[in-house]
């Protein structure tokens, strides 16, 4: 299996806090919660450069999680890692809920509609404050399709397929 597989990103450091090496952790994650017990995680820019850190404590706070790590314990080393993700291997991933999925899961999946005509392939999935968004790519441009159940009638990511209700006009250039 890939690297970029076994790691999934929960997390990505947004700013330093303090003056003792804290920063404040914007959760990918379904629930912040999952960072109050965890411990070990790849810390980088990148999947390809993260490094094992450990995380000495976790507070979730109303502007965000602030994590303290063993090797950081300064701002100026706090304000070196801003930017960074957080990893966690396949042994400290939460499964999501029935339903639900990963957006790596989702990413490349071959979009098929109704009649089975392919309309595209996900290219990403923006994280909005109504609900997720399909960015589909077809013929060079994207198309945007809420990830509702009134357009999406299946995700099934062991076969690469998401199968999609499109109204009049969705595709329309």
């Amino acid at each position: 299996m890939k690297q970029d597989q076994e790691l999934l990103a929960v997390g990505r450091i947004v700013k330093a806090f303090g003056i003792r090496g804290e920063v404040v952790v914007e959760s990918l994650a379904d629930s912040p919660d999952r960072f109050r017990d965890l411990r070990a995680v790849r810390r980088g820019p990148d999947v390809a450069t993260a490094q094992p850190a450990r995380i000495t404590r976790a507070t979730i706070a109303r502007r965000g999680i602030r994590v303290a790590f063993a090797d950081v314990t300064d701002r100026t080393a706090a304000e070196e890692i801003v930017g960074h993700y957080l990893f966690v291997d396949a042994h400290h991933r939460v499964k999501p809920p029935r339903g639900r999925y990963f957006v790596h899961q989702i990413v490349g999946l071959t979009v098929l509609d109704e009649t089975g005509a392919v309309v595209g392939r996900v290219r990403d999935v923006l994280k909005l404050p109504a609900q997720d968004v399909y960015v589909i790519e077809r013929h060079g441009r994207e198309v945007l399709l809420p990830a509702v159940k009134e357009f999406v009638l299946s995700v099934d990511p062991e076969a690469g397929i998401l199968r999609v209700r499109l109204i009049e006009g969705m595709l329309e250039e």
